[in-house]
């Protein structure tokens, strides 16, 4: 393969220098590599990466204003917002002369829904005014602020300029001011009025029920998943099919039949009151509150925890409990000392992938929940679909992940996360 002279380099079989050769063959060799991992590189950057950091981007983004109004805009840097006066007619005359534009790309509607989420009305102020300017020409109309006064008389109010002046910058922080009860102001950040403070209970309220949801998971699943691990094999198969027999049921099917089971003239109250446990005029209020969230959700995320603790308690070694009782253990210390730190790290990964998936739901708290059992992802969703406030559900996606990140630092930390296993 290679041949050596007494005052060169060391060959190889093709005659090029065998430092050059191996070099040029650990080049091949990474870029097979890459080649073959390269799809699961991308599949990571467009389903993963892209749309994290365009709902980053989303939460700070503030161009509307500024490409609608440009004119208008760098009119009021010369307005002092806070002296209580109007602005002059040279910020009127730059409005018009915008709206004019806007009203023909038809932009005028989009920028009143921005603004609308600042301060209610703004959007039925832009279109109707827009119905009127539209017939106005900058060139030879005029003085334009009597004139849009006349078409609406709250362009004669000092708020509403204040509001176009506030949320002009095209990087704002008014988003996550939001997303936390507060919001942008000329005078800086202050708080919402109390009957808009809403955002931080909810989030206080998500991570609450998806721990009490994650403790009820460990609880329940904790003895189903020993009895799998110490049944034999084939036993411990035919109920392991019953443990994953949900994920054969569509999540929407099993998420209305809890509301169904869960309502007071529902199969459990029924069954209650049958019994003699519950008085029938006094039937137990499990439906549209967060009993019947955590209840649903513990139901449908229960196999989530089961399976990494059975994975893990599979590996355990019987021979470590004999070996315990054998030295004068009872079978309560021997479980306690040896069998369940043994245990923990399928603890922790079920634990983790229980709280991650709790955190995020928002189909079952919106079906079970009502208004005192949703969480803060049906506030994203209804940022999305319904109010098209994307700024917002971003700012709260964003603080969402956020928090997710924390506490899975804190878990690290505290627990090490190299101890989480799954088998």
């Amino acid at each position: 393969m290679t041949d050596t002279t007494s005052d060169g380099p060391m060959l190889a079989a093709d005659g090029t220098p065998l430092k050059k050769s191996l070099a040029r063959a650990l080049r091949l060799q990474k870029m097979r590599a890459l080649m073959l991992i390269a799809p699961l590189l991308l599949f990571v950057l467009f389903s993963f990466i892209i749309p994290i950091f365009s709902m980053l981007s989303r939460s700070v983004e503030n161009d509307i204003v500024a490409d609608t109004l440009p004119l208008t805009v760098v009119e009021l840097q010369a307005w002092n917002a806070d002296s209580g006066e109007l602005p002059d007619e040279a910020v009127y005359a730059a409005f018009v002369a915008d709206m004019v534009v806007a009203i023909e790309a038809k932009k005028h509607t989009r920028l009143g829904t921005r603004l609308n989420y600042e301060q209610t009305g703004m959007s039925s102020l832009f279109r109707k005014s827009g119905r009127k300017i539209k017939r106005m020409d900058p060139a030879t109309d005029g003085p334009f602020k009597e004139a849009l006064i006349d078409v609406d008389k709250k362009w004669g109010d000092v708020e509403t300029w204040r509001v176009i002046k506030t949320h002009s910058p095209r990087i704002t922080n008014g988003y996550f001011l939001n997303a936390v009860d507060m919001r942008r102001t000329p005078e800086g950040a202050q708080a919402q009025p109390e009957d808009k403070q809403i955002l931080v209970k909810l989030f206080g309220r998500t991570l609450i029920m998806s721990l009490i949801i994650t403790g009820s998971c460990i609880l329940l699943g904790y003895p189903v998943a020993w009895i799998l691990a110490n049944l034999p094999m084939r036993t411990a198969n035919v109920l392991m099919i019953l443990v994953l027999l949900p994920f054969w049921t569509s999540l929407l099917v099993r998420t209305s039949a809890w509301k169904v089971m869960l309502q007071q003239q529902g199969v459990i109250n029924e069954v209650l009151v049958w019994l003699g446990m519950v008085a029938d005029d006094a039937r137990l209020v499990m439906i549209n509150n967060q009993t019947g969230t955590i209840i649903a959700m513990t139901h449908i995320l229960l196999p989530f925890m089961i399976l990494p603790m059975y994975s893990v308690m599979q590996t355990i070694n019987p021979s470590y409990l004999r070996a315990a009782k054998s030295m004068g253990a009872t079978n309560w210390t021997a479980f306690w000392r040896v069998y369940f730190p043994l245990s923990i790290p399928g603890i922790g990964a079920g634990s983790i992938l229980v709280f991650i998936l709790a955190i995020g739901y928002y189909i079952t708290p919106e079906i079970v929940g009502g208004t005192k059992g949703v969480f803060i992802s049906n506030r994203i969703a209804y940022h999305i679909s319904s109010s098209l406030n994307w700024g917002l559900a971003a700012a709260l996606g964003t603080i969402l992940l956020a928090v997710v990140l924390i506490l899975y630092w804190a878990y690290d930390k505290i627990v090490g996360i190299d101890n989480v296993k799954l088998g």
